[in-house]
């Protein structure tokens, strides 16, 4: 019965801290989660998902949550001379606006204690789903969407002298707009504005032109600083973001925080029997998540490193303009 077993408390109520809230409250696992914004709202994310399986997502009974995702299949890599090499994919394209509503209201509807506007601290014995710390980082993620706007490819990334770009196709004929840039002080205007001023400093003077034309929702616009990508997890029991961020040039980001949350499902629940330690489930959780992402966490993070210096573009661009550079057989190396 339900009262028989122990409650779990989850901070962060983004992709992973949902989707496990949901998967316990299934098994009839108390849960109270706290979530220091509120629903809809708009993150900055690519907002497609890309490498989870449909037995993850069935696992965490979320399947029904992404039926009407845009079903993307064509990817392209491009730079300011051009296109550099097309892909075939398999993903869905969403939004946080939608996305994180339906998973809200999926967690109340089976029971969970949704706090919002809480920012509950830290403790012994709580599942931290909130992202990373906040801390010095030279990278600045940007984002807005677009109705309407014409695209060649469902996925187009655009590698700029100043980091990257990705265009998504999203839910209302919307294109989700969304970069990582070295952080610059002579960014010049606010929402939008430096998003294009940003591009041109990358030498993406022909996409920012193409933005420009375009209809941005200014609404939709975000920003976001002081982050690193990489595998420092915070103390205790860590899932999503808050143990593991992927560089978002390899789109794994939404997926690798479902996987995190159904890695944690089954520790949590012979946690909450009395089968074994919080600890002992922390530390399972943090194992099962090093085996399962350690190979694309090690390609992704040294692949970041190359392609985000001056040299390292060069040289990327180079080979992919002859053909050398097989973007379809590196996509499995971080998934």
């Amino acid at each position: 019965m339900e009262d028989l077993k122990r409650e779990i408390v989850i901070v962060g109520g983004g992709l992973a801290g949902l989707s496990l809230g949901i998967a316990l409250r299934q098994r009839n696992v108390p849960v109270t989660l706290h979530e220091a914004g509120k629903y809809p709202r708009h993150r900055v994310c690519g907002e497609f998902i890309s490498g989870v399986s449909d037995e993850v997502l069935e696992k965490l009974g979320i399947a029904s949550y992404l039926t009407d995702a845009e079903r993307l299949e064509s990817a392209r890599w491009n730079d300011a001379s051009g296109p550099l090499g097309d892909m075939r994919v398999e993903a869905r394209g969403i939004s946080r606006w939608v996305l994180d509503s339906r998973l809200a209201e999926g967690f109340q509807n089976a029971g969970g204690v949704l706090h919002t506007v809480s920012r509950a601290a830290d403790g012994p014995d709580v599942v931290w789903a909130a992202g990373r710390p906040r801390r010095e980082s030279r990278w600045l993620g940007l984002k807005v969407h677009a109705p309407h706007l014409p695209m060649d490819r469902d996925l187009e990334m655009f590698a700029g002298t100043n980091g990257y770009l990705g265009l998504a196709r999203i839910e209302s004929h919307r294109v989700n707009i969304c970069g990582l840039f070295r952080t610059d002080r002579r960014g010049e205007g606010k929402g939008a504005d430096l998003l294009l001023s940003t591009l041109d400093r990358g030498g993406l003077h022909a996409l920012a032109d193409k933005l420009r034309r375009a209809d941005l929702d200014a609404t939709s616009f975000r920003a976001v600083s002081g982050f690193e990508p990489g595998s420092k997890a915070r103390p205790g029991f860590s899932i999503g973001d808050a143990a593991q961020m992927i560089p978002p040039f390899t789109g794994n980001g939404m997926s690798m925080a479902f996987e995190s949350a159904a890695l944690a499902l089954d520790p949590l629940l012979k946690f909450t029997a009395g089968e074994i330690s919080w600890s002992d489930a922390a530390n399972i959780t943090r194992g099962r998540q090093r085996r399962a992402f350690r190979r694309r966490m090690f390609f992704a993070c040294r692949a970041h490193g190359f392609l985000t210096t001056p040299i390292g573009t060069r040289i990327a661009t180079g080979l992919a303009r002859r053909r050398l550079l097989p973007y379809q057989n590196l996509l499995p190396l971080v998934r």
